[in-house]
């Protein structure tokens, strides 16, 4: 076959680069060759110093972080943008044909996990809600990356503080606010612990919405930090219930009802496909 290509370019281009003739008109025979662009996924040394941060911070269940670790985690992630976990500030990932469709229940990814703490974000769509919550023996560190999202927050009361607390209706436990605001991306980080800060929450989204949460110790039912769900009760009902010392503050206090998981709390997994982290314990 190449000798007959060579007889042509012979009758085409005399003796003037007949190797070079052949070559083209092979390479016109075979097959275009397209080159594939592979995503790149480079580090994001924010979110690697995150990592870093959580490994010192957390010392495992029963342990509280301390207030030095509490304070360089929340820098750290006061300063987080959505492209230190691959995200795209225009809300691609709730398009059509992305990672989450448009009127999809709430979606999560997990970054890392570990027995001490572990790294998730969560994708909320427009009016999309996380039920009412608790996270028992926890420390939790919320960061709203995307969006704009109503958060409600209890602590339980304490009944100490109150020397006239009458007995609570049944199966209802009193709990204080702690929180009910409208939060907006960028804002600052918001903490809870196993027994203040807001302990148990409520999520909202206004619009679409992403949230990085740094938990330790994550939730597990094996070692009794099961996730509980609760329905809130406004305070005013049971006017023969009263707190003596904050009567000018009843509208801060609601009684809380142990519920089942609701239908809406169901959540859709999907792969972490953001920037990667190194683990240097392995």
């Amino acid at each position: 076959m190449e000798a007959g290509l060579v007889e042509q370019g012979r009758d085409r281009v005399g003796h003037v680069n007949k190797v070079g003739y052949v070559k083209r008109v092979i390479a016109k025979k075979r097959k275009p060759y397209r080159r594939v662009k592979r995503p790149v996924l480079t580090v994001s040394k924010t979110l690697q110093e995150l990592f870093d941060s959580c490994r010192d911070t957390f010392k495992g269940p029963g342990t509280v972080p301390s207030p030095q670790h509490v304070q360089k985690l929340c820098h750290i992630l006061d300063y987080m943008e959505p492209e230190d976990v691959g995200l795209c500030r225009d809300l691609q990932f709730f398009k059509p044909g992305n990672i989450i469709k448009e009127n999809q229940r709430v979606t999560y990814t997990t970054i890392y996990k570990c027995d001490d703490f572990s790294l998730c974000i969560f994708f909320l769509p427009e009016t999309g809600v996380i039920p009412l919550h608790n996270h028992p023996g926890m420390t939790v560190f919320s960061k709203l990356l995307l969006g704009q999202m109503h958060i409600k927050s209890y602590d339980w009361f304490d009944p100490e503080a109150s020397e006239n607390l009458l007995q609570q209706p049944s199966k209802l436990r009193l709990a204080k606010l702690k929180a009910d605001n409208v939060f907006t991306a960028p804002c600052d980080t918001s903490v809870l612990y196993p027994t203040t800060g807001g302990n148990i929450h409520e999520f909202t989204a206004i619009t679409p919405c992403a949230v990085l949460d740094v938990i330790g110790p994550p939730y597990s039912k094996a070692d009794g930090r099961d996730c509980t769900y609760y329905k809130d009760h406004p305070y005013a009902p049971f006017p023969k219930e009263k707190i003596a010392k904050v009567k000018e503050e009843n509208d801060r206090y609601a009684w809380l009802e142990e519920i089942e998981m609701p239908e809406n709390s169901q959540m859709d997994g999907i792969e972490y496909l953001g920037p990667p982290i190194t683990d240097s314990t392995f």
